[in-house]
Formats: structure tokens, sequence, C-alpha cells
């Protein structure tokens, strides 16, 4: 009975410390994208999108983030080819990407590349508010900072690169 409890007690510890870990969070939606062929469903990125890819790099040189995540699309993979991340990982669906993120990567800094009907989604998934009513197919230069404590996110929202709407 004895071990049991301090079982018990050991993993109720641990809860706690992780509940009071914050985890950093980017979310950037893919930069611009080829266009040329209006067929193709899985473009790669753009002139434009690759200086924007380089530009991401260049406005989170002093994070060192740990672990990324991507749609299985090349140009969603193509933003974060220039940043150095020690880990890629694919995701299909939001709530498998939040739950990953709470159960596997609590307390690190982690970014994220969605879509523009993604995005939004993403934040509020993880306890964000929604910083902007929508983000349409023209927009590539918002960049979103959460800090998520538990099931609460505080949001930020920047521009990075050369701004898209002048």
């Amino acid at each position: 009975m004895k071990k049991v409890l301090i079982f018990l007690a050991f993993t109720f510890l641990f809860f706690q410390i992780g509940r009071a870990q914050t985890t950093e969070i980017w979310v950037v939606r893919h930069a611009e994208k080829e266009r040329s062929d209006p067929q193709e469903k899985n473009p790669d990125l753009s002139e434009e999108g690759k200086v924007r890819a380089g530009d991401l790099a260049r406005y989170l040189k002093k994070e060192n983030i740990d672990v990324a995540f991507s749609t299985p699309y090349k140009r969603t993979h193509q933003t974060l080819d220039s940043l150095v991340i020690p880990k890629v990982i694919n995701y299909n669906d939001i709530k498998s990407l939040v739950d990953t993120v709470k159960t596997s990567y609590l307390g690190k800094k982690i970014i994220i590349a969605g879509h523009s009907n993604t995005v939004l989604e993403i934040i509020e998934a993880f306890g964000g508010k929604r910083p902007r009513e929508e983000l349409t197919d023209d927009d590539y230069d918002f960049i979103f900072h959460l800090s998520v404590k538990g099931d609460k996110a505080r949001v930020k929202m920047d521009q990075y690169g050369v701004p898209h709407h002048l």
C-alpha cells in the first residue's frame, strides 16, 4: 500500500510540474506558392516564397526550436527548410497535432506550418483567442507566437519579411 501511495504522489507531482510548464509555439502559414500551374495540387514555393522562408529563419534565429510540425505538402515543408530544426513531424488534423504537442512536447519551443484555412483554428485549438477574423489567400507574412500553459494561450501577432500587403 505504501508503494502505491508513493507512486500516486509522484504521478501527481509530475502532472503538476507538467501543467506549470509553458510551451512556446509559433504558427505560420506556408510562404508564397508557385501558381504557374493551377492544376498542381502540391506546388513548390515560388521564388518569392523561398525568400520569405529565409526571412522566417532570420526572424526566429535567436530561438532554439526543438521541433516543427508541418502538413504533408511541399510548400509547408519548404517554408521550414531554412530553419535549423532537429525534427519535422507531419500532421494531418489539428486535434492530433494539439494532443501530440501537449503530451510529448510540453515546455518545448515549436513551430507549426499550416495553411490560410487552418492557422487560426490551430491557435484556437491551443486555447488562444483568434487574433484576426480571417486569413485570406494573400496573407503570407503573419506569424503568431503562442505561450501555452495548460488549456490557455497568450497570442501575439507579428509580421515577418516583406509585408505582403503594401
